[in-house]
């Protein structure tokens, strides 16, 4: 199984997350995809995916995270053991988000959410200070990140694979480029791909 985060105020409907639908669905592993719509609690998020990996071994799951997905992610890989690939992963939400504690609209459809300011604390609930296991973490991280600095990635994963990119942009933009470079790590046998296919 492959399960995708979506990052604050995103959802299924992300480029990245399509694309990584469309990808696996043109290999025929379409059934093998999971991209749900997050709730904007952060302990609430968590007891949902754990809902769909209920069952799943560690070694047949990866958890694609994107900005506050790649923070969820660690926390399911490290709880789980599953493997993780991280977008331009949030390091220190708890931080981060502080600033957006209010009313929001999602990127793709304009619904109202609220972001309280008890999810800053569930956020400091699932933080991981350290992984346990780099061998299972695939980093990518976009110099270019208008949101995020690539550098407190790079330092939070130390000795996972990690591809850094020289330029870009918070949202990955050009992931078309990588999206069978991270399947191949999700274990999926991508072949040859034929471009514009």
């Amino acid at each position: 199984m492959i399960l995708y985060l979506h990052g604050f105020r995103s959802s299924p409907l992300s480029c990245k997350a399509l694309l990584v639908g469309q990808r696996l669905a043109a290999l025929g592993l379409g059934s093998t995809y999971v991209c749900p719509q997050l709730p904007a609690s952060p302990r609430q998020a968590m007891e949902l995916v754990q809902t769909f990996i209920a069952g799943v071994a560690p070694s047949d799951l990866t958890v694609i995270g994107s900005s506050l997905g790649g923070f969820y992610a660690t926390w399911l890989a490290e709880k789980t053991g599953c493997r993780a690939v991280l977008l331009n992963p949030a390091v220190k939400p708890p931080r981060d988000l502080e600033k957006y504690v209010g009313l929001h609209t999602q990127y793709h459809s304009d619904a109202p959410f609220e972001f309280k300011r008890a999810y800053i604390a569930e956020l400091e609930a699932l933080t991981v200070d350290k992984i346990s296991a780099p061998q299972r973490y695939f980093l990518i991280a976009a110099t270019g990140d208008e949101i995020l600095d690539w550098r407190e990635m790079v330092a939070h994963y130390p000795l996972a694979k990690q591809l850094v990119i020289e330029g870009s942009d918070h949202g990955i933009s050009n992931f078309d480029d990588y999206v069978d470079a991270v399947l191949t790590f999700c274990r999926v046998k991508v072949g040859i791909r034929q471009r514009g296919h």
